[in-house]
């Protein structure tokens, strides 16, 4: 199994007090503490300081809760993250906020897309954005309840929503999706091992990657690993072995990264979801572009996804093994 120290968007530091937060006085109670602070988020959109004239790095931005009231009295839903520095942290939605409010953001402030700049934050600001961003999202997504149709209503500091109607008071906990994303290799008896990359029709034409779906109902993890990549690509697998896992906010995934062992290598695929699909080996690999840049060729996945620690981690145990 690999280290995961360098995936974004996990090993959050933070308190996240799963206890006390059902406690609704408890949570007042933090609110009204004058250190009390605030990630504000306006449509999906994470509020940062971004100087780009100068060519710095995004810095993530909370606001003290008592500076910035008037954004937060028509807020769509606000949630208790955690303790940070023993510090209460809350998020805001303040989608329906007016925009002569946000006059009080004075700087180089603005929301931004986390896909735009996640990858250029600190592994800690990823991850707290990442938090925020995925928990408003829900609650966004699950005002009505699935069983009966009535409104949900908000409880645990937001990290539950409770039935309205009386006669079904279903509970509803912040969903997170399933799936597989995997590097699949290929270890000939002789010449170069390769890993097969491929570039999904949603991808720019430069971007080659790792393999992935979603996992189906009453399917394991390997079952679903061995099904994607045939379904996407033709080749059949095995020796499926988990590698790291990523939560992934957009909008509301875990990933969970496998390897696996390709038994044939004859590449098929139906041109409507995957476009193209390509074995390489390590040293290819090591000539492609990076994400984002303006060099011709192939480029490797964005620097914050669990994609390119699997490809990376991939070439240093192929060169490890002199497969290169």
């Amino acid at each position: 199994m690999n280290n995961q120290a360098s995936i974004h968007y996990g090993g959050l530091e933070l308190k996240r007090e799963s206890e006390a937060r059902k406690d609704p006085e408890w949570i007042q109670q933090q609110w009204d503490r004058s250190e009390c602070r605030v990630l504000l988020l306006h449509k999906d959109r994470n509020l940062m300081h971004w100087q780009r004239e100068h060519d710095s790095s995004p810095v993530a931005v909370s606001q003290l809760r008592a500076e910035i009231d008037n954004l937060l009295e028509p807020a769509h839903e606000i949630v208790f993250l955690g303790l940070e520095n023993e510090s209460p942290l809350f998020a805001a939605d303040v989608t329906h906020s007016n925009a002569e409010q946000f006059d009080i953001l004075v700087g180089a402030y603005e929301f931004i897309d986390l896909r735009e700049a996640g990858w250029l934050l600190s592994a800690q600001e990823a991850a707290l954005l990442a938090y925020a961003r995925g928990l408003l999202y829900w609650h966004r997504h699950s005002g009505y309840c699935s069983t009966c149709g009535s409104p949900t209503q908000s409880r645990h500091g937001g990290h539950l929503r409770l039935c309205s109607n009386e006669q079904c008071e279903r509970m509803i906990f912040p969903r997170t999706d399933p799936a597989v994303i995997m590097l699949v290799e290929h270890r000939p008896a002789s010449g170069p091992a390769k890993c097969l990359l491929a570039r999904n029709a949603r991808f720019g034409a430069r971007m080659m990657s790792t393999l992935a779906g979603f996992v189906d109902p009453s399917e394991s993890l390997e079952d679903t690993v061995i099904r994607e990549v045939y379904e996407e690509t033709g080749i059949r697998v095995d020796q499926v072995s988990y590698q790291a896992s990523q939560p992934w906010p957009f909008p509301s995934s875990i990933m969970l990264g496998f390897r696996a062992r390709a038994i044939d290598t004859d590449i098929r695929i139906d041109g409507d979801e995957i476009k193209e699909a390509q074995w390489f080996s390590a040293n290819e690999l090591k000539e492609f572009g990076e994400w984002g840049d303006d060099q011709d060729g192939y480029c490797l996945p964005r620097r914050d996804s669990i994609a390119r620690f699997l490809i990376e981690s991939w070439i240093v145990d192929t060169t490890n093994y002199g497969d290169s």
